[in-house]
């Protein structure tokens, strides 16, 4: 049971898919779509090759032992590991915020 609790009208509900139910009510509009950001340079992250160049300027190595669909990349100074899907229109926030957790003050995601 996974979702967002949602007080409304004096009554608490559980919403599977807050996102999609803010869209439907005519709150919101649309779901923005989200863009990471690489700070020093301020370029849009528009490619897995640009963020494999990046990642590898901060130490990332390719981990090719994991999940063939996936793209991994590791450090060696630390057990974190950053999985992306092999097909980058499947990049999505929750992608970009590990890689933004995972290497602080580089990276941003933002409102496209």
């Amino acid at each position: 049971m996974s979702g967002v609790w949602v007080f409304k009208n004096g009554v608490f509900r559980l919403v599977e898919n807050p996102q999609a139910e803010a869209s439907s009510d005519g709150r919101h509009g649309s779901i923005r779509k989200k863009v990471l950001v690489h700070l020093p340079t301020s370029q849009v992250v528009s490619s897995y090759s640009f963020l494999e160049q990046i990642l590898t300027g901060l130490g990332w190595e390719r981990y090719y032992g994991g999940d063939p669909d996936l793209y991994q990349f590791h450090k060696m100074s630390s057990i974190d590991l950053i999985s992306l899907p092999k097909d980058f229109s499947k990049f999505n926030s929750i992608h970009m915020y590990d890689i933004v957790i995972k290497n602080p003050n580089i990276f941003h995601v933002r409102d496209m």
